[in-house]
């Protein structure tokens, strides 16, 4: 080994054998050189060397979704929209705002620029209840037949993880039960998802909000972080911010919360919290209520 290490080195010098009059220091076993060793070892049998005693997170890193973030056509109020949240109704105030359409489809170059030309500016983001949140994701990716449908992902969770739901169906299921089947086992499929167990990418619309921020952060960390049932008190002070008249806000910004409401029950709660066990204790979330309530 020593003569391989010198030819690695270029040193011409081989050495014929070892030494052997060379003695090892102190080869005394541990528990005699060490006074107390019974607590060394105690003490370090309780280091978790490997982190086995962390609950294992495999949820994907996110980028920052730049092109997604909209901004009213004058103000300096900028939305980090986080995926099936109520980003429709949040588009609505902006444009309202100024009364003209909103700025979008950004760059990280474009929206830098943009800052610079509204200095004073203000981001935000707004968090979505994870029930309501999940919920909505149901029904625009999974249940919609349209434009925004995941109609790939709908085929494979029928036929694969045995979501009980017409080929054909397109929305809630006008009967509650029918609709709540379909979406326990959308959630439990959800599960399986963020831990890596299916072959289905782990898209935005279902994704923690944890992680989406933390992508966001990456790039640009909001000023703000609302949540959606306290947008009628928060959004007039951001308008105040950038000198304009708040529009109206109506705590109607969730299509699919009489839905909702109709399946709604404790063991729906417990198994999104199952789920997304650290949007509730980072945000500290209380059991979901209807916004209209």
């Amino acid at each position: 080994m020593l003569n391989g290490l010198a030819a690695w080195l270029g040193v011409p010098a081989r050495l014929e054998g070892l030494d052997r009059s060379l003695k090892k220091q102190n080869p005394e076993s541990l528990a005699e050189k060490v006074e107390n060793f019974d607590e060394m070892r105690a003490a370090l049998a309780r280091i978790d060397r490997f982190d086995l005693g962390r609950t294992p997170n495999f949820e994907p890193r996110r980028g920052p979704m730049v092109p997604s973030y909209i901004a009213p056509a004058q103000s300096g109020l900028l939305c980090l929209p986080l995926k099936s949240g109520p980003e429709a109704a949040l588009r609505g105030w902006l444009e309202a705002l100024d009364g003209a359409p909103l700025r979008q489809d950004f760059t990280q170059k474009t929206l830098r620029t943009w800052q610079g030309a509204h200095p004073g500016h203000r981001s935000f983001a707004v968090l979505r209840h994870p029930v309501a949140r999940l919920h909505a994701a149901f029904c625009d990716r999974i249940l919609d037949r349209g434009a925004g449908g995941f109609h790939e992902i709908r085929e494979t969770l029928r036929r694969r993880y045995d979501l009980p739901i017409a080929s054909e169906a397109a929305g809630p299921d006008p009967d509650p039960a029918h609709h709540r089947a379909a979406f326990a086992a959308f959630v439990g499929f959800v599960k399986a998802n963020l831990a890596g167990q299916t072959a289905v990418r782990v898209d935005a619309a279902w994704a923690s909000q944890r992680m989406l921020l933390q992508g966001i952060a990456e790039f640009e960390c909001p000023d703000a972080i609302l949540r959606e049932d306290e947008l009628a008190q928060a959004l007039p002070r951001l308008a105040a911010h950038a000198g304009r008249e708040a529009p109206p806000w109506t705590n109607a910004s969730d299509p699919h919360e009489d839905a909702l409401v109709a399946i709604y029950d404790a063991d729906i709660e417990a198994a999104v919290r199952a789920v997304h066990a650290r949007d509730y204790a980072r945000f500290g979330f209380a059991d979901w209520r209807p916004l209209r309530s």
